[in-house]
């Protein structure tokens, strides 16, 4: 009985465990804040960008695409001081704006940009 026991609190302590894992990884958020008007790199970085996203982590990370010409946007874009199109990754008060590096890469060196979204992300999970 005593073993029985044992097995059962062990089985609830790894599985304890595994779901602290899954919810230490999905603390991350991204956002791609863009206007209504958007140009073809505009439209490449977020296509990247989510592609990225999916390919390094999976569904722990999805991308939301958000409109600043829209009242739930600009609510948002208040909320993370965003005032312009920006690519943002996310982690509790962490916050790093990977803009720059979509317009420069994203249609350019798509492997670039996607080495640079991993080693962001990395750092977020720090």
């Amino acid at each position: 009985m005593k073993t029985i026991r044992q097995t059962i609190a062990l089985v609830l302590l790894f599985t304890a465990i595994s779901m602290s894992a899954q919810t230490a990884k999905s603390r991350i958020k991204a956002y791609y804040f863009h206007f209504t008007a958007r140009c073809v790199t505009c439209q490449t970085v977020e296509a990247e960008a989510r592609k990225n996203l999916k390919d390094l982590a999976g569904k722990d990370v999805v991308l939301q695409s958000v409109n600043l010409d829209e009242p739930a946007g600009e609510a948002l874009a208040k909320k993370l001081d965003v005032s312009t199109q920006t690519l943002l990754l996310v982690n509790g008060a962490k916050k790093i704006n990977i803009t720059n590096e979509g317009f420069m890469y994203a249609r350019s060196n798509p492997a670039k940009f996607r080495a640079v979204m991993q080693k962001k992300i990395a750092e977020l999970n720090k």
